[in-house]
């Protein structure tokens, strides 16, 4: 009698796509410095906020040879392609998320941290009507927290 084969991932979830499917999706072509980016972004399937700083951190330590400048133009394009999403959070940090779903952030500002909350979780009302010719994007609500 044989066994049933042990899935790989939940009934109801789809198999995770291989980084090379991914950027051929978004429009991009794999170079190896994408793939190898977007291993360290979508290689462990999580949800990750990053910045440009921190993903180029995570290169060197995996051995990969690129710059801070090939770093910034991938995170650049993954994001004009739909993979990632650019959060400011101030006029110096710039964080990406490979979750584009419409959600918003609490920061912790002790330690430069992003949190998930939840799009449904938050009620935004009396928008200012945008100029005539233009139409509301997206909006981004950031929490910021301290510790007690």
């Amino acid at each position: 009698m044989n066994a049933d084969p042990i899935p790989t991932h939940p009934p109801d979830a789809a198999p995770r796509r291989s980084v090379s499917e991914l950027l051929a999706d978004a429009g991009l072509r794999p170079t190896r410095q994408r793939l190898a980016l977007g291993e360290l972004l979508f290689g462990e399937g999580g949800d990750r906020h990053v910045t440009a700083e921190r993903l180029y951190e995570e290169a060197l330590a995996a051995d990969l040879s690129v710059s801070l400048a090939t770093v910034y133009n991938a995170l650049h394009q993954f994001t004009q392609a739909g993979l990632l999403r650019e959060i400011a959070v101030d006029g110096e940090r710039v964080y990406f998320d490979t979750n584009t779903a419409d959600h918003h952030h609490f920061l912790l500002e002790d330690d430069g941290e992003l949190y998930d909350i939840d799009g449904a979780n938050i009620s935004v009302s009396d928008l200012p009507r945008p100029p005539d010719g233009l139409r509301v994007a997206r909006i981004d609500v950031v929490v910021r927290l301290r510790r007690a």
